[in-house]
C-alpha cells in the first residue's frame, strides 16, 4: 500500500491570509472574529463571524470569463488564492503538470453551498438598509432564489484546468464534512495506486445575508455580539451556538517515493481516514455516538493505532450545547484511560466554523501543531462544563511534541470523518 504525504499548503482564513499568517494567529491564540463588516447585518439576530480581512490575491492564471464570475462569488476567489499558495510552494512556483501524467493528478476540494446574486435581494432593501425578518420571511420561498445561484465547482473547475489536473474532479458539498471527506477520499485514491497526486481543501463563504439569516433561523448561531472575538466559545458552560467564518485551505497530496524523487517538500503523512454516518437525525447527533466512535476508532485502526500513540485531536467542536459534550463522549469512548490525558482543542474558537473549508484548516492547525510542536488552544474557554470533561488547552497555546493528530469533522446530516495524520515515519 502506497504512503501519501503533504508537499504544500494554502490558507486563506479569519486570522491570516498565507500559512505563516495563519501560523501566528494560532501562535499567539489570536481571533479573527467581530462584528460583521461585509454587509449590513444590524437587523440579524447574530451580528458576528469570522470574515476574511485584508486583500485576497486573485491569481494571474483566472482569466476571463472564467474571473469575472470567480470574482462574483467570495468563496471561489478564496479557493483560487489558497490553491495558488499550495501549488506554488510544492512546485516551487512551477507546474504539477509537469511533474506527473495529466491524467494521474486528481482535483478533490469540499464547497459550499452555492452563492446567490445580492442583487436580487433588493426586494428587501427598507430605506437604504437590509430588512433582516423580510429576508428571513423570504427564505421560506427557495424556488423565487434559484435564478440568482452561482455553481458550486467553479472554483474547482478553474484550479484543475491551471493546474493540468485531468484526472478525477470531485467537488463535496457535504456541509461541515466536505472539506475533510474530500480530502480523504483524495488520499485513498493516491495510496490505491488510481492517482500520484491531488490538490485536496476546501473553500465556502456563507457570511452573507442569506447564509446568516439561515442559521438564524435554526438558531444555531451564537448571539453573543456584544463579546465580539470572545463569542465563540466552544466546550465552555455558557456557549451559546456556533459563530460562522470563511475561508479556505489547500493542501497538495503525493506520493511519498514520487515527492522524495523530486526534492519535494514534506510537511507531513496522512495514516488514514474514515467516514460514517449516523443515519438519525438532519440536525442532531445520535445520542448513542455510534456514528463519531466509528469514524475515530476506524481512522486508529486503518492507521495501526493505539490510543496512547495520539498526540493531540482537533476537534470538531462547533460551541453548539449538543455537539461539544457529544464529542467529549465520543472521545472517551474511543480512547479510554488515556482520553484525559490527549490535548483536544476547537480551532473554531479563533475562526468560526467555515463549513465546507472546515475540515481543511483544521488539518492543516493539526500540521502546525506537527510542524511547530505547539497544540493551537481553545480560546474564550472561561467556566468549564461538567459535560465536558478532557484537557481543552483552555486559553493559549501549549508547547508538545505532536508525532501523530487527528482531525473531527462532525456535520449537519449526521455525516463524521476522521483524519490521521503524522510525521514522515522511516
Amino acid at each position: 500500500m502506497r504512503r501519501v504525504v503533504v508537499t504544500g499548503l494554502g490558507v486563506v482564513s479569519p486570522i491570516g491570509i498565507g500559512v505563516d499568517a495563519f501560523y501566528d494567529g494560532l501562535r499567539h491564540a489570536r481571533s479573527g472574529i467581530g462584528l460583521i463588516r461585509s454587509f449590513d447585518a444590524s437587523t440579524f439576530p447574530t451580528r458576528i463571524a469570522g470574515e476574511v480581512t485584508g486583500d485576497v490575491p486573485i491569481p494571474v492564471w483566472v482569466a476571463e470569463p472564467l474571473g469575472s464570475a470567480i470574482n462574483r462569488d467570495r468563496k471561489a476567489c478564496f479557493a483560487v488564492a489558497a490553491a495558488d499558495q499550495a501549488l506554488t510552494e510544492a512546485f516551487s512556483g512551477g507546474s504539477i503538470g509537469s511533474s506527473y501524467a495529466p491524467d494521474r493528478i486528481g482535483t478533490y476540494l469540499g464547497a459550499g453551498l452555492e452563492i446567490f446574486h445580492l442583487d436580487d435581494l433588493a426586494p428587501h432593501v427598507r430605506g437604504g438598509e437590509l430588512d433582516g425578518a423580510s429576508l428571513l420571511a423570504s427564505l421560506r420561498d427557495a424556488p423565487a432564489f434559484s435564478r440568482m445561484q452561482i455553481p458550486s465547482h467553479l472554483a474547482s473547475s478553474a484550479v484543475a484546468a491551471h493546474a493540468r489536473a485531468e484526472g478525477p474532479l470531485a467537488v463535496n458539498v457535504s456541509a461541515c464534512t466536505a472539506a475533510a471527506q474530500a480530502i480523504g477520499e483524495a488520499f485513498l485514491a493516491v495510496q490505491d495506486d488510481v492517482l500520484d497526486a491531488a490538490i485536496v481543501g476546501g473553500y465556502d463563504s456563507m457570511v452573507n445575508p442569506l447564509g446568516v439569516g439561515g442559521f438564524c433561523m435554526l438558531e444555531a448561531l451564537s448571539r453573543a455580539n456584544h463579546l465580539g472575538g470572545a463569542a465563540s466559545r466552544p466546550f465552555d458552560l455558557n456557549r451559546d451556538g456556533f459563530v460562522l467564518g470563511e475561508g479556505s485551505a489547500v493542501l497538495i497530496l503525493e506520493e511519498l517515493n514520487a515527492a522524495h524523487r523530486r526534492n519535494a517538500p514534506i510537511y507531513a503523512e496522512l495514516l488514514a481516514y474514515a467516514s460514517s454516518l449516523d443515519a438519525y437525525r438532519v440536525s442532531d447527533p445520535d445520542p448513542s455516538l455510534q456514528g463519531a466512535v466509528s469514524a475515530m476508532a476506524q481512522a486508529l485502526a486503518r492507521a495501526r493505532l493505539e490510543p496512547s500513540d495520539v498526540d493531540y485531536i482537533n476537534a470538531h467542536g462547533t460551541g453548539t450545547r449538543k455537539n461539544d459534550p457529544m464529542e467529549s463522549r465520543a472521545i472517551r469512548r474511543v480512547f479510554g484511560s488515556v482520553a484525559g490525558e490527549i490535548p483536544v482543542s476547537s480551532t473554531k474558537s479563533q475562526v468560526g466554523h467555515l463549513i465546507g473549508a472546515a475540515g481543511a484548516v483544521e488539518l492543516i492547525a493539526c500540521i502546525f501543531a506537527l510542524t511547530e510542536g505547539i497544540v493551537p488552544a481553545t480560546i474564550n474557554l472561561d467556566t468549564p462544563d461538567p459535560e465536558c470533561d478532557l484537557d481543552y488547552v483552555p486559553k493559549k497555546p501549549r508547547a508538545r511534541t505532536v508525532r501523530t493528530a487527528l482531525s473531527n469533522s462532525f456535520g449537519f446530516g449526521g455525516q463524521n470523518a476522521c483524519i490521521a495524520i503524522g510525521r514522515l515515519r522511516g
